[in-house]
């Protein structure tokens, strides 16, 4: 196994033990990016000399007993829009173009004061504000989407070309791609990363988390990430804590929701079946399945948009009527429709997300997460603007990849993709789990017990077409 292939938990021991020096793992995963990358376009900028000089000051740091913890000497990829200072935050639009940071954001500051090593900038669908990342291609299936718009996050992951990426997720964008290329991505309750330095696109629906090969890996990450900040109003006054799964793969007395209602509707069999066979394995490991009805169904997507289309055209007002011309289309034709939405629109859609806060709450009140696709479809090619379902229903693309993961960012509770097979392509098929607020833990071990009880670990790079 070469060092690009190792799990961040796998490779921080290595590195804690003197068995593999940051320089070693740092090297190994610039050589698997520049071998991947001409093909898969996962980042906007690499620094390879900065991150070989980073590298070189972890060994030193470890040799001299100086170990800073898990993240210490790891690579790192970060989503174009977090801020590090004196680096381009790019947002993957010609709207930045010249721009550089004057200061560090709060996700990059912990993670370079962990010892992470920066490798570069992923690429984002524009000011993330899409589900596919164009300019990216999937792990999988290079002539199908990343998923978005933390897809060159996700891709950057599943190939090789960074040991962990951060994302955002405003509608699905940390998950969506995570689930279409096969790895874990966590957004975490609304508030407890902050998000200072971070470009937004909706104010109240935006999320920074990680993405990584392993749940264990997600919950070294988010250790590193949270703690109150006073500079993000949202951020939620708690302390920084050790989010590492404990004890064993037993989930006696643990109660997974089961949705009979909108999670099964418009899914693909594929998807479906792969579902239902990780809610079986996690039965098998003492979990009660328990069968749910999911509340405001009908209301999520309106509710979604009406929140995400009106903030996020407020975000981009003077730009937008100052150089239109330099945003893409379909970006520009959504920031414009936010123009033409009313007030009133935007109220009721506040009123929508707080009953189904409430709503969702209760829910959870029955059992201790829910389990439910990620995706309703695996990665479709590029390109392909529609699905269309048995019964004729024909659904965007986007639509169809926002409307299963938007609960979790209207009620802003937390939920975690982990990979559960593959549909008949050989493509990914992801499952998300929903818990509580400030409930990670309990996902992190239902997700970390049911990865365990895989009969083989996730593959880095699984593609042929990358192996050549």
């Amino acid at each position: 196994m070469q060092p690009y292939e190792l799990t961040l938990t796998a490779a921080a021991e290595a590195v804690r033990t003197r068995r593999l020096s940051p320089v070693e793992l740092v090297d190994s995963v610039l050589d698997r990016l520049g071998r991947v990358e001409p093909r898969l376009r996962a980042y906007v900028a690499v620094a390879e000399d900065d991150a070989r000089r980073a590298a070189r000051e972890a060994e030193r740091d470890v040799a001299r007993g100086h170990y800073r913890g898990p993240l210490h000497g790891i690579p790192m990829g970060l989503k174009d829009l977090i801020d590090v200072a004196g680096t381009a935050t790019s947002a993957s639009s010609r709207v930045r173009a010249g721009h550089r940071a004057e200061a560090d954001s709060t996700v990059a500051a912990r993670l370079a004061a962990a010892g992470a090593v920066l490798i570069g900038k992923t690429h984002t669908h524009e000011f993330a504000y899409g589900l596919t990342t164009p300019q990216t291609r999937n792990a999988w299936d290079q002539e199908r989407v990343a998923g978005g718009s933390s897809g060159g996050s996700a891709v950057a992951v599943a190939a090789g070309a960074a040991t962990f990426a951060l994302g955002t997720d405003t509608g699905g964008s940390i998950r969506v791609p995570a689930a279409l290329n096969g790895v874990v991505g966590l957004k975490p309750t609304y508030g407890l990363v902050p998000r200072h330095g971070v470009t937004s696109l909706s104010w109240s629906l935006d999320h920074v988390g990680p993405i990584t090969r392993t749940v264990s890996d997600a919950a070294l990450v988010l250790s590193a990430l949270t703690g109150h900040d006073p500079r993000d109003p949202a951020s939620l006054d708690t302390p920084a804590e050790d989010y590492r799964p404990a004890g064993g793969d037993d989930l006696t007395g643990v109660r997974v929701g089961v949705p009979r209602t909108y999670y099964v509707d418009h899914v693909a069999p594929d998807v479906a079946a792969a579902v239902r066979r990780a809610v079986d394995r996690l039965r098998d490991l003492g979990a009660r399945p328990v069968e749910v009805d999911i509340p405001m169904g009908r209301y999520v997507r309106a509710t979604q948009w009406g929140l995400m289309v009106p903030e996020a055209t407020a975000y981009h007002e003077r730009t937008l009527r100052a150089a239109p011309e330099l945003y893409r289309t379909d970006v520009r034709v959504l920031l414009e429709a936010g123009e033409l939405m009313s007030a009133g629109d935007y109220l009721r859609a506040q009123r929508s997300r707080t009953l189904m806060r409430r709503e969702w709450a209760r829910l959870l009140d029955e059992v201790d997460v829910v389990a439910a696709p990620t995706v309703p479809v695996t990665a479709v090619r590029a390109g392909q603007e529609t699905v269309t379902w048995p019964d004729g229903t024909v659904e965007g693309v986007s639509d169809a990849y926002v409307r299963l993961s938007a609960p979790a960012n209207i009620t802003g509770f937390p939920s975690l993709t982990v990979p559960v097979g593959h549909d008949t392509a050989g493509l990914p098929v992801g499952m998300q789990l929903l818990g509580r607020p400030l409930g990670e833990r309990t996902l992190l071990r239902v997700g970390h017990a049911y990865e365990r009880s895989r009969p083989e670990p996730a593959p880095v790079s699984p593609p042929a077409a990358l192996a050549s």
